[in-house]
């Protein structure tokens, strides 16, 4: 474990020197950071939210602790955080509830993309029961140790977390009943690679069903370029229309995008970074809080698909 971070941390130290401005967090040059930086970057910023929520503290995954509060508030009721640890509800960083879409039935396997701190993995696990079984897939060292602690605390037996990509899913095809994921697909330089992943590895008739931030409109370059709202998961979103034709290439059938919340500049504050706003006009502004959207995002493998 000392080895695989000691490598993370050489990683993300090697990006931040090579690609981002000292002392911000907007990307250098004017283009879109590459896929290895998003990479390093979103494991900078999610290992620091599980050190956060470890510590009893509320994880964020941007900097300055404010950016995605607005996103990620106010999503559990209080009947569903009941006997969940305090640690993984700090750890929380979705954008809506999966569980509100994914109806789990008893003995069923679900797999969580991108699990952080363990929440829905173990609200999964709760409804699958024992007889079902929920995973949890992570690439951050400091989120699988924060989310198996959470699992403990739970009691939550039928309950395993992999580490691994969300690109490259370390279970056999046809294994998986629901895949939920809670805001972190598009955190991925490559989301028809992570969608293809989740129709290989589900079980024909099995169910896609996740929370997800979604672009109405396309983003202005400047949002694009910024590594803090990649990391906030807005810079990263695509086009409603571009995720359903991702689905539908991937092998998906009957893919629907509901919006989930919808944010303004009065609602949202804080959601865009400073060195963002101050390169847009007000109706720049305006336009980029009026683009993205929390979605929910449902689809199905067909029966007859192998």
């Amino acid at each position: 474990m000392d080895e695989e971070r000691k490598s993370t941390q050489a990683e993300v130290n090697s990006a931040k020197n090579a690609s981002c401005c000292s002392g911000t967090s907007s990307c250098c040059g004017s283009g879109e950071p590459g896929s290895a930086t998003i990479k390093l970057a979103v494991k900078q910023r999610y290992a620091s939210a599980a050190v956060a929520a470890s510590g009893k503290q509320k994880a964020s995954c941007c900097d300055g602790g404010s950016l995605k509060d607005a996103i990620t508030s106010n999503i559990y009721t209080e009947l569903e955080a009941e006997g969940i640890p305090d640690e993984a509800l700090l750890a929380s960083l979705g954008c809506a509830n999966p569980h509100a879409l994914a109806v789990l039935m008893p003995g069923e396997v679900v797999l969580d993309l991108g699990s952080g701190g363990g929440i829905d993995v173990l609200l999964s696990a709760k409804r699958v029961g024992p007889t079902g079984k929920a995973y949890g897939l992570d690439m951050t060292d400091e989120m699988l140790e924060l989310a198996r602690s959470n699992q403990a605390k739970a009691g939550a037996t039928n309950v395993e977390f992999l580490k691994g990509e969300i690109e490259n899913v370390p279970l056999p095809d046809n294994s998986i009943d629901v895949i939920i994921s809670n805001c972190v697909i598009n955190l991925s330089p490559d989301k028809a690679q992570v969608l293809r992943e989740a129709c290989r590895v589900l079980k024909p008739g099995g169910r896609f069903a996740v929370a997800d931030v979604v672009l109405e409109n396309p983003l202005t370059d400047i949002a694009k370029r910024n590594l803090s709202m990649w990391c906030s998961c807005i810079s990263g979103a695509i086009v409603k229309a571009d995720y359903l034709d991702m689905l539908a290439a991937s092998g998906f059938a009957d893919a629907q995008v509901t919006v989930a919340r919808r944010y303004t500049s009065e609602n949202a504050d804080g959601l865009v970074p400073a060195e963002v706003i101050v390169e847009l006009s007000s109706e720049e502004l305006t336009q980029l809080m009026s683009s993205f959207i929390s979605a929910f995002v449902t689809a199905k493998k067909p029966i007859s698909q192998k």
